[in-house]
């Protein structure tokens, strides 16, 4: 007998707990309860970890019992408004929290190893009643959770990776057309137009199928951080002047930190090259929707100061698109609005290569003169 939780199970505990609204950012391990609550009309996505619980207290501060999902990896993001919101303010709001990187970080990827091996530690610190899903133990871990309420205290329930079932094609994605523009189209026109600028890309499949077009010393692949390769991207740009900077990101991953996107348009970066593939979800997670459907990224890059901004939906302007983008004055924002592909998943660049030689050849290839090139792919510095 299993002793995973099913989705239904989960969800049906949880609303016997009171729990009425759920927000959060999604979590592959959490796929199932999130397609649950979705369904049910009781889910609201949030564009960070923080962002979430903020919009959760304002739910129970108005009497609506709430919940959080996420991951551990956003816990980061969570630390601000739960030191200086919930604590203070005695706001008793329920995250349900997976755990990567842990038990031994080593079984997750590497961006995974220090939030892993510190979550509970972290818990413990802020003095914040927490819980891990052991089998058998959900009734459990809520009644502590109730206790918590009753005391107006957060409380956080610890779900290791894998203790709760999926929903099944809770987000299918349909077959691309022929002449719809997808991620795999995209990255590998916009690899193909690279010469020596320095690159950028952003957690998840993006970064993946950048690593399998063409794996290039001037490029850093970023896993994890999300939402923040804008900001590196206009470190690098504002550090080297005279090279142009792509940044590719995705829709959720910039909407998560759009700040940024301010910051970059007040810089006047003018080397500087966003690219935004918008395929309208979380796709490594398992395609749940951003909020991305409703956006002008016209209107939004215009708003945020870039200078030049382009879009493109179509394969028969993509390689035209890529090219004015490379070439504009920034900083440039180029948003390419694609279909999902989550059939063509490709190996992490970390993988095969690993998180100090990416950085290291990385760095090597930064300091070089403009055409001068780094090391070779593979060979450290």
């Amino acid at each position: 007998m299993s002793d995973r939780i099913t989705a239904e199970e989960f969800v049906t505990a949880l609303r016997a707990h009171g729990v009425q609204r759920v927000t959060g950012v999604p979590c592959g391990h959490l796929a199932g309860p999130w397609a649950l609550f979705d369904g049910a009309g009781d889910l609201t996505p949030a564009a960070s970890e923080g962002a979430a619980l903020a919009l959760a207290a304002g739910w129970e501060l108005a009497g609506r019992t709430s919940a959080v999902l996420c991951q551990n990896s956003g816990f980061g993001n969570l630390i601000n408004p739960l030191t200086s919101l919930l604590l203070p303010y005695r706001v008793p709001v329920l995250v349900v929290m997976t755990l990567r990187g842990w038990p031994d970080p080593a079984q997750d990827e590497p961006q995974h190893a220090a939030m892993g091996t510190s979550t509970v530690a972290l818990l413990e610190t802020l003095d914040v009643p927490h819980a891990v899903l052991w089998p058998g133990k959900l009734e459990e871990a809520l009644g502590q959770a109730a206790d918590a309420r009753a005391h107006g205290r957060p409380f956080f329930l610890l779900v290791p990776r894998g203790a709760i079932g999926k929903a099944a094609d809770a987000y299918p994605a349909g077959a691309p057309a022929d002449d719809r523009l997808t991620r795999p189209r995209a990255v590998a026109a916009l690899m193909a137009e690279l010469t020596d600028e320095l690159m950028v890309t952003t957690t998840g499949y993006l970064s993946r199928q950048a690593h399998h077009e063409r794996d290039r010393p001037d490029t850093f692949y970023m896993q994890g951080s999300m939402g923040h390769a804008s900001a590196v991207g206009l470190g690098l740009a504002t550090a080297r002047p005279e090279r142009r900077t792509v940044v590719l990101d995705g829709d959720g991953a910039f909407l998560m930190h759009l700040g940024s996107g301010s910051t970059i348009g007040s810089s006047g970066a003018r080397n500087l090259t966003h690219v935004v593939v918008d395929n309208g979800c979380y796709e490594s997670t398992g395609c749940q929707p951003t909020t991305s459907a409703g956006l002008d990224w016209a209107s939004l890059g215009a708003g945020l100061g870039y200078r030049t901004v382009l879009t493109c939906d179509s394969p028969a302007d993509l390689t035209g698109s890529l090219r004015s983008a490379l070439t504009a004055e920034g900083p440039v924002l180029l948003a390419l609005t694609v279909v999902p592909t989550p059939g063509e998943v490709h190996p992490r660049a970390t993988a095969s290569l690993g998180p100090e030689l990416i950085a290291g050849r990385f760095r090597e290839a930064a300091a070089a003169e403009a055409g001068g090139g780094g090391a070779e792919p593979g060979e450290l510095p």
